[in-house]
Parts: C-alpha cells; sequence; structure tokens
C-alpha cells in the first residue's frame, strides 16, 4: 500500500504538471469521452492502459465478470452508469471486455466455488446464458482453460444482448447513433479479439485490417420496410 501511497505523490509532482494543459481543459470543458467500456474489475485488467486512453477518453465501468444486467425497473450501477453515458454524455461507442483466467467465469465453471459467496453467486446469474451455452454447445471433455475461454467469450456475447434490452441503448442503436462492441483480452498473449457481427466470432484486431464490431452504426427501425412499400 506504501508504495501505491507513493504513486499518488508522483502524480502531484510529475504527472500532472506535465498533462496540465489536459486536465484544466477537462475541468474547464468538462468531459465527452469517446466510448464507454464495461469490463471486469480483474486488476490485471486496465482499460485506460489497454486503449493506451489518455484522461477523458473512456467512461469506465468495471465489474465482477463484467457483466450488464438486463433491464429492470430496479436501479443498479451499471444500469445507470449506461443511462448516463448514452443520454448524458452522448456515447456512441459502447465496449463490453471480457479477458482470459477470469476468476467470475472460473466460477462458473465451477460452481462449487460460489458456496461461500452467496452475493457473488447471485450477481453472476446474469451470465447464467453464457454457462449453459457453454456447457450445452460445447465438447464436455475440454480441458478446463478451454471451458473458462469459451464461457467468457460466449458471456461477452450474452452481455452485448443484454444492453440491447436498455431504453436507451435500443434507442440509440434504432437511430444509427450506437455502436456495439464485443472485446476479449488475453493477458497472456497480450492480443485483444473483437467480435465480429457478420461471422458471430471473434477475431484479432489488427492494425492493417477493417476493425471487427458486434452490431456497426445503423439505422434499424423495424417499420421502415413497411412505410417504404405503403408509400409504393
Amino acid at each position: 500500500m506504501n508504495e501505491l501511497i507513493g504513486r499518488v505523490f508522483s502524480f502531484e509532482k510529475h504527472v500532472f504538471p506535465n498533462q496540465s494543459a489536459l486536465y484544466n481543459r477537462l475541468a474547464s470543458d468538462g468531459q465527452s469521452p469517446k466510448a464507454l467500456m464495461i469490463s471486469c474489475a480483474d486488476s490485471r485488467i486496465v482499460p485506460e492502459h489497454i486503449m493506451q486512453a489518455d484522461p477523458g477518453d473512456l467512461f469506465v465501468c468495471r465489474n465482477a465478470g463484467n457483466i450488464v444486467p438486463p433491464y429492470s425497473n430496479m436501479n443498479g450501477g451499471v444500469s445507470s452508469t449506461v443511462e448516463y453515458a448514452v443520454m448524458a454524455l452522448g456515447v456512441r461507442d459502447i465496449i463490453v471486455c471480457g479477458h482470459s483466467d477470469c476468476g467470475a467465469m472460473k466460477a462458473l465453471v465451477h460452481e462449487e466455488a460460489l458456496a461461500p459467496m452467496p452475493n457473488v453467486a447471485a450477481w453472476l446469474r446474469h451470465a447464467h446464458a453464457a454457462q449453459k451455452v457453454a456447457r450445452e454447445s460445447y465438447p464436455s471433455d475440454l480441458p478446463d482453460a478451454e471451458k473458462i475461454r469459451n464461457v467468457s467469450l460466449e458471456n461477452i456475447v450474452a452481455q452485448l444482448a443484454h444492453l440491447r434490452t436498455h431504453p436507451s441503448v435500443a434507442s440509440g442503436i434504432a437511430r444509427g447513433e450506437i455502436a456495439l462492441h464485443g472485446w476479449f483480452v488475453d493477458i497472456h498473449a497480450g492480443m485483444v479479439l473483437g467480435l465480429d457481427g457478420d461471422t458471430g466470432r471473434f477475431v484479432p484486431l489488427r492494425a492493417d485490417v477493417p476493425l471487427p464490431v458486434a452490431l456497426p452504426h445503423a439505422r434499424r427501425l423495424a417499420a421502415d420496410v413497411a412505410h417504404a412499400q405503403a408509400a409504393e
């Protein structure tokens, strides 16, 4: 802990003075982040570090398992963060970011570990769809590491689906103002995978190829075709 406190002093003496213009602008103009990232609370995953982001670039929400509960009338921290990011900050891109060796996903593979943690077990019920897909749609004799990786990837897909139940997100998607991204950070390989919405598979992010997007910006109004046919 003393080492961490020492870094605070370093921030005050060295980091802030070198970036004072940026911090002054953020203090006077407010924030306008480019994306909302919902990531795991795992200490090894630092969204700003992964994206090499400056202060003000990202609006970040972190929790065990990078979970997005489906929308309901009950208030919650993730739901409020999503709503604020979209409605107040005008965020146009939302990233759900999972990672390898995730403790929450390990618990979905080995549920006995959740017995002494009822609150964690209740929270992870929002990932049960991913758990069921991983158990029933993949071979059962896979090594543990592969099982955890599979449920981690399927969990990102499931949480993106939950995002679309939030009214602010659904409305933004319909207007073509919000795109959804699913990312997976492979800690061991130092690689980020992105969900390609066209194929449903995760592929490495590369500078020389188009960025894989789970759901790109596009107007998506179900009645558009009906209106067009009626006009004819």
